[in-house]
């Protein structure tokens, strides 16, 4: 077995960390397992019991590895993690498109993810530089759910655009400024849209501040903003395809 460690965004392959996120990995990326690394081959948890057995169904490689689990993990009650190869999941361009403009925090990509496929969204454009999707982290924080999502990553928001044209979806932007209410914009149409959030720190850049239509989530000047993940969930549940 190879001498897996702490995750390096240079290397081919990632993390699955702890029962559910393995689980989703192997229901929606069977084909890029690489191998089940488990704390206890013994072990008397049902679960890691259950993932053993799906693996080794499945032909994928099986092995008792503490050692390793804690390397990667950094943390000793990690009981199993499945190693997968990285792959490309290109946005379709018919479908609603999640835009997070250079995100930093894993733990708010990996919340967002988890609520887009709870809303029904399918694809997520990262714009550099940004949060790794592939970092067990944010994978763990979206409980697996982004094995669910085509997400890709553009070195600019001109390069995204060139892709996907505003002449023909409409772009909302959430941020503070040139923005009407979320409370008096309703989706209209089910031709796709593109939804896009800024960076957690510092928003989204001056130059978007008069693109696309902006969108502004009222609430009490008590407090300063809210988290980007509580605010992309309210954004992508308000602007969902209805049933």
């Amino acid at each position: 077995m190879p001498k897996y460690g702490a995750y390096d965004k240079n290397d081919g392959f990632s993390y699955a960390l702890g029962l559910f996120p393995s689980m989703e990995l192997l229901a929606a990326r069977p084909d890029k397992l690489k191998c089940l690394l488990v704390q206890d081959l013994s072990s008397e948890s049902e679960g890691v019991q259950k993932l053993i057995s799906l693996c080794r169904e499945r032909g994928v490689e099986v092995e008792e590895a503490p050692k390793a689990l804690a390397r990667i993990s950094g943390k000793e009650n990690c009981f199993a993690a499945l190693v997968f190869d990285k792959y490309e999941s290109p946005l379709v361009a018919a479908e609603d498109h999640v835009l997070l403009y250079s995100p930093s925090d894993t733990g708010n990509v990996g919340s967002i993810l988890r609520s887009a496929v709870a809303f029904g969204y399918k694809n997520v454009a990262i714009i550099r530089p940004g949060v790794d999707p592939f970092d067990p982290r944010v994978i763990r924080a979206s409980m697996g759910a982004a094995f669910r999502l085509n997400i890709e990553a553009f070195d600019s928001f001109d390069d995204y655009r060139a892709r996907f044209s505003d002449a023909i979806r409409p772009y909302y932007l959430f941020r503070l400024r040139n923005a009407k209410p979320l409370s008096t914009i309703r989706r209209k149409s089910p031709a796709p849209l593109t939804l896009v959030f800024g960076n957690e720190a510092s928003g989204l850049p001056k130059e978007l501040e008069n693109f696309g239509r902006g969108v502004l989530i009222e609430q009490a000047p008590t407090v300063d903003s809210l988290n980007l993940s509580v605010a992309a969930g309210i954004g992508l549940y308000a602007f969902r395809k209805s049933e």
